[in-house]
């Protein structure tokens, strides 16, 4: 649904986008996660027309974005929502809404039932009738998710979607757009919620400036740490934890009391092993779970190590 091939953006001597080269399928829920300043609202200007390249391509929908016609098209397939989305505030959250679908060209009566079903949808449906001024920043920004939807997007851009929203009506956006996501739209975010981003992407990459690493959440944690292990003995015992450090698959074995951390690639494969150089070592095992990087900590690893 989105390609590009080493797209690029520079803003007179300086680069901001610089080679980009990234797919991004159909349906998918694909996270773009980077510092202020990183370039990811640079490149989301350039996908959806508002900006051109400085060099490479870009295709959406199989349109070029660097072809005047076909970046027309573009902008009718895809939906936007900025991090500071702007409304009418004088005008009624129904009215906002009617006034962008007709910029559109959504025609009644389909317009006034795609109004009906995203306010209700997003909790704002008895609000219809008040100014938009009246509205809570989290209102507004609902709003601007509706607005964004109104001409059925196959492509849905989205900056912050949650930002300035109390957990309630943060966690009715994810379950949105998770919502939207069984419907077949590919939704692209753009976020600094690293738990957000781990609970909503089928993929994500990690920008700034050029594309550092992309990959599933999963994926990215067990190639940058493998699996981790948790191994709860009955009391502290620092041969036990000698034992499990010696075994050729262990690695990053951390012991705090008498708990013991480590990382292997295969728990299914090598737990029973660990279990086995635990009693001959004398220990106890009440049980052993496995645990899961975060992916902030695989954020902060992927930054630093590009630096």
């Amino acid at each position: 649904m989105i390609e590009t091939k080493n797209l690029s953006r520079s803003f007179g001597k300086t680069s901001v986008v610089r080679d980009l080269s990234l797919s991004v399928k159909a349906g998918e829920v694909f996270g773009f996660l980077g510092p202020n300043g990183a370039g990811k609202t640079t490149t989301v200007r350039m996908l959806t027309c508002l900006i051109e390249p400085s060099g490479g391509t870009a295709l959406v929908d199989g349109l070029d974005v660097s072809k005047p016609k076909e970046a027309m098209q573009i902008r009718s397939r895809v939906g936007l929502l900025t991090e500071t989305p702007g409304m009418y505030d004088t005008l009624s959250a129904y009215k906002n809404l009617r006034f962008y679908g007709r910029l559109y060209d959504v025609e009644e009566p389909r317009l006034g039932s795609q109004i009906e079903h995203y306010l209700k949808l997003l909790g704002l449906w008895q609000k219809k009738d008040e100014p938009v001024g009246s509205f809570s920043k989290g209102m507004r920004q609902k709003m601007a998710i509706a607005r964004s939807l109104l001409h059925d997007p196959k492509v849905l851009f989205l900056d912050e979607p949650t930002s300035g929203l109390d957990p309630e009506a943060a966690r009715l956006v994810r379950d949105f757009i998770l919502e939207l996501k069984k419907e077949g739209h590919t939704i692209f975010i753009c976020t600094h919620n690293l738990d957000e981003a781990d609970r909503l992407c089928d993929r994500i990459g990690i920008f700034s400036g050029r594309l550092l690493s992309v990959d599933a959440p999963s994926r990215l944690k067990g190639e940058l740490y493998g699996r981790q292990i948790k191994i709860q003995l009955r009391k502290a015992s620092a041969a036990a934890a000698e034992a499990v450090r010696a075994l050729p698959f262990v690695r990053n074995v951390e012991q705090f009391d008498s708990t013991l951390t480590l990382n292997v690639n295969s728990p299914e494969q090598d737990n029973p092993e660990l279990v086995r150089a635990l009693v001959r070592a004398g220990a106890d095992v009440q049980f052993i779970t496995e645990s899961s990087r975060s992916l902030e900590e695989v954020y902060f690893k992927v930054m630093g190590e590009s630096r």
